[in-house]
């Protein structure tokens, strides 16, 4: 754990110096951009931003994880996703995914919005790493009251189910075949599980062979005035 720390210590400086100088060239410091150029730098300000968020992390779970929480406060729900969407599209697009959003019910909410980016990020980066063909989906829908379903789902080809559920946190195995091999998702999903855990929640996967699989959660998430 020392190597690791050490290293999410190292990371955060030039991440920071990455996120800096994608701000001010989108906002024309060094010359005008274009829309595509804009878009794209907003993608680097944001990867480079999850990757310090993540660093940070690591350190907190290195000590006494009390501070991975952000305190509550009103966010939107479609922004989160949209943002999350934005971060992992280039990504998408190279292996020619499809990112989908699917958001239903009042948009304004109470919560854990920064926590829920994590989490979400973390879900949809991993779930476009394993998925050669398809599409990957992030959705939020309401249950009852102000209660709402997260999910991250995807096409990826698995193992399957029976074969995976033995392992605590589950880990993807490639098939023959497969270009690449992801064996585990690594500190990623703890992070998400012990974020899920201190906004009173946890992790639910299902899994189909040939199909996907799909992560979800819930949240107790009231409603928020809208804004003035």
């Amino acid at each position: 754990m020392d190597m690791v720390t050490g290293l999410a210590h190292d990371l955060r400086s030039p991440l920071t110096s990455i996120m800096l100088l994608a701000e001010a060239l989108q906002l024309g410091q060094a010359g005008p951009v274009n829309e595509v150029q804009s878009q794209h730098l907003e993608s680097i300000f944001n990867t480079a931003s999850s990757l310090c968020a993540t660093a940070s992390q690591v350190l907190e779970l290195a000590g006494s994880g009390s501070r991975l929480l952000d305190r509550p406060a009103p966010f939107s729900v479609a922004n989160v996703l949209t943002s999350v969407g934005d971060v992992v599209l280039p990504i998408a697009q190279e292996k020619g995914l499809e990112i989908r959003l699917a958001h239903q019910g009042a948009d304004r909410r109470i919560g854990h919005g920064v926590a829920l980016w994590r989490v979400l990020l973390n879900l949809a980066t991993n779930a476009v790493k394993f998925t050669d063909a398809g599409f990957v989906e992030i959705a939020a829908k309401p249950i009852h009251g102000t209660r709402l379903a997260f999910s991250v789902r995807d096409t990826a080809s698995l193992i399957a189910p029976a074969a995976s559920d033995t392992v605590p946190l589950p880990h993807r195995k490639a098939l023959p075949g497969r270009r690449h091999d992801f064996p585990s998702y690594g500190l990623g999903l703890k992070i998400c599980r012990k974020l899920l855990r201190g906004m009173g929640t946890d992790l639910a996967r299902q899994t189909q062979l040939g199909s996907g699989t799909r992560f979800s959660f819930e949240l107790e998430l009231p409603v928020a005035a809208p804004p003035r």
